[in-house]
């Protein structure tokens, strides 16, 4: 009885964010008009990109936008920095109506509601900053608010806001309220903090004038290049929104991804944690790219998540969830170097292979087990077998020793229907990991299920996720895996991973990098340097494309730093306040070095940024030889 009452009350504590955990379904968005492209979840998740070019320069800025267009995008989003940039819309449009392109544009506007006013006159939707548009630009000055102070504040932005959503009602103009991370004012971090808390607020208070004034034809979103952070508050904002009757439909994007195929793993893993849940509308990949090369990525990610239709029904204690806008580890008893505090190891598949032939490893993404067959080899050479969890349960050959067991929720679920003891034998087991995969065709649902189940009876067994595939290329296995076993990552769970690939085409070296990249990306593992670069837009004054690929070049071997690379400061110094080192545009041929969020050098010329960014790294002691030195 006292647990029947436990469990009511746990399930009536619940953070459920969207209707069932367990269930892929889009939730029910409202519907936007954006030039003759609708958005919601009646209509197919839309995909877009932005420039990079001079928004006054009318012949570049087209033809880019014919490129993304044909990549496959449904909306082009403009860089407008200044007044021309705004009036020379009305030229960019002009010429792709004549070109016979209609595809939807959107206009970047940060710190000038001005020039918001004018674009709206020319193009189908504009983005805002809620962290930049009427609140001044943030300083990062710590100032407290009384209530009334705040209250005023609020009051100054709704004065400002409402005439403004009046002119956009009369364009039949729609909107994006965007918030950034790095962007956000200093009443916002002054009263909440950089949390999720004060990141969805900043967008709540926006999304009520809107209310209060009857425009709906709103689009929101939430952006970190911090995956944990993006996935953490867009859930938070979900909920926060129907808790006050809101259904508006969520762009999705991890800012300052990067480029390359970690920026691809990263951004497959934040986005595809929240398309799972049926959270998401549009997306965006933000690659330090061509943007353009934005495009089929997105694609594949849309097109992964199609897969999850349909699935096969799955059962779960909801109760037992974790708190999803607040990071947790799950809490797991130490066997060997698995569980408690440890980062989760990685388990790589031999296949034919012999331990012989991979060793010695270089680096430091060395798995530390090796899976052969029925059995498990370590480092040292020792092997431990893998049992069934009937082998388990009922085989006395193994009693005492280290071993595996491998299984999968409908299985183990029967079994323990069958045989209600291994119940009490897993939990007192002290030399057992389980090895977890799932055959549904929503994995992600299913292995998080199986993991509330081991919350429901205080089992602490160590979890390895398994998960097999059989792909012919890289590029879509490193999305899918991304996307299917990313959001479990993020919400605490696993103590182990092992990505696996029938057929040739894919190497050992591959599947045991992807491993160690998704657990990366999912920042439960840090193993190289991690390098967080914004897409660049019409605001950046160097080619931050090859900029990008110098600094990784020359900075990769420092792996215990992230460093972020930022075209110019509208979002710079906010974004880098997790990173180590810092390089931003700061004008034309000038470059800021930070540590952090601070400043510490001004103005470096260009062509010595690198060099001098290496000084900074070495002055502050963190700097260390490359091994080949």
């Amino acid at each position: 009885m006292a647990l029947k009452k436990a469990r009511r009350k746990m399930k009536d504590q619940n953070f459920n964010y969207i209707e069932d955990l367990t269930k892929y379904q889009r939730q029910s968005t409202s519907t936007v008009q954006i030039g003759k492209v609708p958005m919601g979840s009646d209509y197919p998740i839309r995909i877009q990109s932005m420039t990079d070019t001079d928004s006054r320069d009318t012949d570049a800025t087209v033809e880019q936008i014919i490129r993304i267009i044909k990549a496959g995008a449904d909306y082009v989003r403009v860089t407008v920095k200044g007044i021309n940039d705004a009036e020379n819309l009305k030229n960019i449009k002009k010429e792709l109506v004549a070109r016979g392109y209609e595809t939807p544009l959107i206009a970047d506007i940060h710190f000038n509601p001005r020039l918001a006013e004018v674009a709206a006159k020319y193009i189908s939707k504009i983005r805002i900053n809620p962290g930049n548009f009427y609140d001044k630009r943030a300083r990062f000055e710590h100032h407290l608010y009384t209530d009334a102070e705040y209250k005023a504040e609020l009051n100054k932005i709704e004065e400002q806001f409402i005439p403004f959503l009046e002119i956009l009602k009369k364009t039949n103009t729609a909107l994006r309220i965007g918030a950034n991370q790095g962007s956000l004012s200093d009443r916002i971090m002054s009263r909440f903090g950089d949390t999720p808390a004060g990141i969805s607020e900043s967008v709540m208070e926006f999304l009520r004038i809107c209310k209060k004034v009857d425009y709906t034809n709103v689009v929101i979103s939430i952006k970190s290049s911090n995956t944990r952070m993006m996935v953490y508050t867009v859930r938070l904002l979900n909920k926060k929104m129907r808790l006050e009757d809101m259904n508006f439909p969520l762009h999705l994007g991890v800012t300052e991804a990067g480029e390359g195929e970690d920026a691809r793993i990263k951004s497959a893993v934040g986005i595809g944690a929240l398309l799972v849940d049926g959270i998401g509308d549009t997306i965006r990949v933000s690659l330090t790219e061509h943007p353009e090369a934005e495009i089929p990525v997105a694609q594949k990610i849309i097109k992964h998540i199609s897969t999850y239709q349909g699935h096969a029904p799955i059962k779960a204690p909801l109760f037992a969830q974790t708190n999803p806008f607040e990071y947790e580890r799950r809490s797991v008893r130490p066997v060997m170097n698995m569980g408690d505090k440890q980062v989760p190891v990685v388990l790589a598949d031999l296949r034919d292979r012999n331990m012989s032939e991979i060793l010695p490893l270089r680096g430091k993404q060395i798995p530390e087990y090796f899976l052969k067959n029925d059995e498990v080899l370590d480092l040292e050479g020792n092997s431990y077998p893998i049992l069934s969890i009937d082998e388990y349960l009922f085989g006395g050959s193994h009693w005492g020793q280290m071993k595996f067991i491998r299984t999968n929720k409908p299985e183990f679920d029967r079994f323990m229907a069958e045989n209600p003891e291994i119940i009490t034998k897993l939990k007192q087991t002290r030399k057992t990991v389980l090895i977890l995969e799932s055959f549904n065709k929503n994995p992600l649902a299913e292995l998080r299920a199986f993991f509330m189940n081991l919350e429901t009876h205080i089992w602490k067994v160590p979890v390895i996720i398994y998960r097999k595939y059989n792909e012919r290329h890289l590029d879509d296995l490193q999305i899918k895996a991304s996307v299917d076993l990313g959001g479990l990552l993020l919400d605490g769970y696993g103590d182990g991973l092992c990505i696996t690939n029938s057929g040739d085409n894919i190497t050992f070296t591959d599947l045991k990098n992807l491993s160690f990249s998704v657990l990366q990306a999912s920042r439960m593992r840090v193993t190289k340097t991690e390098f967080i670069s914004c897409p660049g837009c019409g605001r950046t004054l160097f080619d931050l494309h090859e900029t990008t690929k110098n600094i990784k070049a020359h900075f990769k071997h420092l792996s215990h730093l992230k460093i972020g690379v930022m075209g110019c400061v509208v979002n710079g110094p906010g974004e880098m306040g997790d990173v180590d080192y810092g390089f931003v545009g700061a004008g034309p041929g000038k470059v800021n070095l930070y540590k952090g969020q601070s400043l510490k050098k001004r103005h470096i010329p260009f062509e010595n940024a690198v060099y001098e960014l290496e000084s900074l790294i070495r002055e502050s002691g963190d700097w260390k030889e490359p091994e080949d030195h």
